[in-house]
């Protein structure tokens, strides 16, 4: 797919959403193993009750990576100038993640042309993730 151009974006234009399958206990055993990241919370069950929470939940990062995915089926991966999250909310088991994007912003510096969007992840129940970034257009 050719990315988008600069002048055919508008502010207020929605970017390809992505929308993945339910996680699972699965899921996020292949996300330990493939991030590094461990932490029970995660993947034991007892440990997650002892913590205050009724399952494990998923990582952050996975939904971090799966807004990664959404923006790189948009735009090349070297046109990503900046990005910065927040989580705002937890992942449960079973819960599918949406993400979305829109465009924020246009602006022109030293001769490149860039857009800056607002991301989002949310699952059927809350909004877990907001975002920017700033992608480089021709």
């Amino acid at each position: 797919m050719k990315p988008p151009t600069f002048d055919s974006l508008s502010v207020g234009d929605e970017i390809p959403s992505l929308k993945t399958p339910a996680v699972s206990r699965h899921t996020l055993a292949l996300y330990c193993g493939a991030s590094g990241d461990h932490n029970p919370i995660h993947v034991d069950l007892d440990f997650a009750k002892s913590s205050g929470l009724d399952d494990v939940i998923a990582h952050g990062m996975l939904s971090t990576g799966y807004l990664g995915r959404m923006l790189t089926n948009w735009v090349p991966q070297s046109a990503i100038k900046s990005w910065k999250n927040r989580f705002s909310a937890m992942t449960q088991i079973g819960d599918s993640v949406t993400c979305s994007g829109k465009i924020i912003e246009k602006f022109e510096d030293g001769g490149e042309k860039f857009i800056r969007l607002e991301l989002q992840t949310n699952t059927e129940c809350v909004q877990t993730i907001i975002a920017e970034a700033v992608v480089v257009l021709e």
